[in-house]
């Protein structure tokens, strides 16, 4: 595994970035006026600042698979381990938003 691979991997949570789940939620991270800006099409804003109070509301089920991201994926990476914290199974650090926009061949939508 090359530096890269082993970085991002990391990044996800021991998963290699192909690992991200089909069909997972995705969450952004990063606040409001970021993601007017520009986020991922289908994607919720829990500002991280809120997300420990947010996010047993807004994802209940436990084992709904989730993919965070903000801007470089350091912010994803502590919701991530708030999450496994808090017992989420299948929750998933997708690092930036415009590298998981590639990665999964989504558009990224300015606005609310």
């Amino acid at each position: 595994m090359g530096f890269f691979s082993h970085f991002m991997a990391s990044v996800n949570g021991g998963k290699d970035a192909g690992d991200l789940p089909a069909g997972a939620s995705l969450l952004d991270v990063r606040t409001h006026s970021e993601f007017i800006s520009g986020h991922i099409e289908g994607a919720i804003n829990i500002p991280l600042d809120r997300f420990n109070h947010d996010i047993p509301r807004l994802v209940a089920d436990k084992d709904c698979p989730v993919i965070l991201y903000c801007r470089s994926g350091a912010r994803s990476a502590h919701a991530l381990s708030v999450m496994h914290q808090l017992g989420y199974s299948q929750a998933f650090n997708g690092g930036s938003v415009g590298s998981l926009a590639l990665r999964l061949q989504k558009n990224i939508k300015r606005g609310a």
